[in-house]
């Protein structure tokens, strides 16, 4: 039965439309393949559970169970996390698949202190229950099986991450999270961390460094900022600067929405700003849009009202009501505070039994609610991680800066470019609106962050190195310097967790035939054609639309040139995006995505020799090795003619590695080759060396 490509829902074969969420079913591309994600695994079990169950009745055994299983789901699945299997008395569940939050890691530890807690609330309010947990969370690389059904009990995920996060559970004290390295090093500065001495793991040569989770930081979706001094950014700073001095001398309210991809510096820019305002006095509040948890309608506005009346919230709702009142009365003297407050109070959640007839009374009063905020001097709301935010969100904002009159206020909203997907028309309209997207650090101020975040005792060439992988994204140079800082033997080979998992969030917003194009043109490199997707996806995709699409999301871009006559040619914008979608593709996929493209190529080049080496490497991941050594050969003696001696001997090298120790003639003749090449490549070096010597040497006879 085809699946929705909106909400995965399972529909009958002649359904059109999915019968669960009404999308078109024609979408799809094709049966969703198994991928290789990042995940985090989070494992929950009874501590001593079933010697207590051979005394009860088995009735009562599976209420208890029952109550324990039905509360552990509805603490995991508000933070994205998926129940995928009950084992027994133990509850395991997987963040990141099938889709990746970004965020992941930080999710997961999250979710597992709400379990903590709400298992010591079913203990509080049933004595009698009496349970006793062991949690561990832990963070790697699985393969995925986008078709499985959890809820029949078909296993999601499989590797090397689910065993050990089993095996940490059985090693964490009662009533402890225990976590493994990589989640460590992916939330160590958002979560409260103990660590605890090394766990031996059945199969793993070393033990696994672990730690125990005391508590959060930060509230969801908060970052802590970077302590070195912020670098570049000088001319959007400088906009920001004049549209609020156009506020001020206008007396009218402007609407800022700053938009960038997630690392690039949204939220350091904004407290940049907004620090250097407070210096002069101007009033800020600060509101934000939550991920997961206990986001609520209204979110960022109700925590500006909730900061302006010194609202906390232990406060019960007498005390904040009265907290409110006193605000209001402050800013709106005179009659009708009252009407606004009893308004606001069921705009932020603080109101009782009332309703008012229609949305538009709320929305007046938050409108009263600005113009009294400004009435002594101007002020910002910022609206943080407005991508998150629900629509009656967006709904208000668009009212206040559209509605309200005379007032000097600078409505700054932070967001990812997603959120136009969302709202295409966000901002449209409106007599007063700026979009200011951030874009990468340019080459010198990236070196600059990287150097910075290095230090003096940094090894030289670094920063360069890095700031060029990084392709300018301020998170992204700051997780790769602490990559190198901790791991220096994986960091050139591998992206950290960290990385990997906000550009797979990245890619999974995507529709799924545009995903699917991105991972397929992955394969062919960073570089591809178009003729290799359409070898790779038949003729049942649009691919002129989607190529178009993707071009307009800023993730390839389409070259004035070809190397291959004829063919329309494309780049992977960020090679960051081509290897993150590359890691996603099942090794099965790939072997044979890599020979569908190997024959493209044969068929596209004649003769191959301009592309040997490419041709090369896709035959040998491919499976098909005899073919990839021939290719290695003619790559080898091109490079020889075009005296690169030591590419040369390389790829002779490759073919060596490759061919089967059997082929005793073979080898020889290639062994021979390379050390020719060898040789030559030595000499060369000799002759450039006794060439520099004789241009210092003085030329009397």
């Amino acid at each position: 039965m085809p699946r929705c490509p909106n909400c995965q829902e399972e529909n009958p074969d002649a359904a059109r439309f999915c019968l669960a969420c009404g999308k078109p079913l024609e979408e799809r591309a094709e049966e969703p393949r198994d991928e290789r994600k990042i995940v985090t695994v989070l494992f929950v079990d009874l501590v001593g559970f079933t010697a207590r169950a051979e005394t009860l009745d088995p009735e009562d055994v599976r209420e208890m169970l029952n109550t324990y299983y039905t509360r552990l789901r509805s603490e995991i699945e508000p933070f994205g996390g998926v129940v995928e299997k009950f084992i027994g008395d133990a509850v395991m569940a997987v963040f990141g698949a099938p889709t990746a939050h970004g965020d992941d890691p930080e999710r997961a530890v999250r979710a597992a202190l709400a379990v903590r807690e709400a298992v010591a609330d079913l203990n509080e309010a049933d004595p009698e229950l009496d349970l006793q947990i062991r949690l561990a969370v832990n963070t790697g690389e699985a393969i995925v099986s986008l078709t499985a059904r959890a809820e029949v009990g078909e296993a999601m995920i499989a590797g090397d991450v689910v065993n050990t996060a089993s095996r940490l559970q059985s090693a964490a004290p009662t009533n402890g999270i225990l976590v493994g390295e990589e989640t460590y090093r992916a939330t160590r500065s958002l979560i409260e961390y103990e660590e605890a001495d090394p766990v031996t793991v059945k199969g793993k040569r070393e033990p696994c460094r672990v730690w125990l989770a005391q508590g959060t930081r930060t509230a969801p979706g908060e970052r802590v900022m970077s302590t070195v001094p912020m670098v570049g950014r000088t001319n959007e700073l400088a906009v920001l600067h004049r549209i609020f001095e156009s506020v001020t001398s206008e007396q009218r309210p402007h609407l800022v929405t700053v938009l960038g991809d997630a690392g690039m510096g949204k939220t350091r820019l904004t407290a940049e700003f907004t620090s250097q305002l407070e210096e002069r006095g101007v009033r800020v509040l600060l509101g934000r849009s939550h991920p997961y948890g206990a986001s609520t309608f209204y979110g960022p506005f109700t925590q500006h009202v909730k900061s302006l009346s010194g609202i906390f919230a232990s406060d019960d709702v007498a005390a904040a009501r009265e907290k409110l009142r006193a605000a209001i009365a402050h800013l709106l003297p005179g009659a009708g505070s009252e009407e606004v407050v009893s308004h606001l109070e069921l705009l932020i959640g603080l109101g009782a039994d009332e309703e008012v007839a229609d949305r538009q009374t709320l929305f007046l009063a938050a409108r009263r609610f600005v113009e009294g905020l400004t009435r002594e001097g101007p002020a910002v709301l910022v609206f943080e991680d407005l991508h998150w935010a629900d629509s009656g969100t967006l709904d208000l904002l668009e009212i206040l800066a559209s509605r309200v009159h005379g007032a000097p206020l600078l409505l700054l909203a932070l967001a990812r470019p997603v959120i136009l997907l969302e709202r295409p028309g966000w901002g449209g309209g409106l007599t007063a609106y700026t979009a200011l997207t951030l874009e990468a650090l340019a080459e010198s101020e990236a070196v600059e962050l990287a150097a910075s975040l290095a230090g003096p005792e940094g090894p030289a060439g670094d920063a360069m190195r890095l700031a060029a992988a990084s392709e300018g994204n301020p998170l992204f140079i700051e997780e790769l310097v602490a990559s190198v800082r901790e791991r220096p033997e994986s960091a050139s080979s591998h992206l950290p967790t960290t990385i990997r998992g906000l550009l797979s969030a990245r890619l999974d917003t995507l529709p799924p035939v545009e995903r699917l194009v991105l991972l397929d043109a992955a394969v062919v490199g960073r570089v591809f054609w178009r003729g290799a997707l359409e070898r790779i996806l038949g003729d049942g995709t649009d691919l002129t639309e989607v190529l178009d699409a993707l071009e307009a999301r800023d993730l390839i871009r389409r070259e004035p040139f070809s190397w291959i006559e004829g063919e329309e040619q494309f780049a992977f914008k960020h090679v960051m995006i081509r290897d993150a979608a590359y890691a996603t593709v099942s090794r099965a996929t790939r072997k044979e995505l890599h020979a569908a493209v190997a024959e493209y190529l044969e068929e596209a080049t004649g003769d191959a020799a301009a592309t040997a080496t490419a041709l090369a490497g896709h035959w040998r991941e491919g499976g098909h090795p005899d073919r990839a050594i021939g290719y290695l050969v003619v790559a080898g003696d091109q490079a020889g003619r075009g005296w690169a001696k030591d590419e040369a001997a390389r790829l002779y090298g490759e073919a060596l590695e490759l061919l089967p120790e059997d082929d005793a003639e073979r080898r020889r003749e290639l062994s021979r080759k390379r050390a020719l090449a060898l040789a030559a490549s030595a000499h060369v070096e000799d002759a450039l060396n006794l060439t520099q010597v004789r241009e210092r040497e003085p030329t009397e006879r």
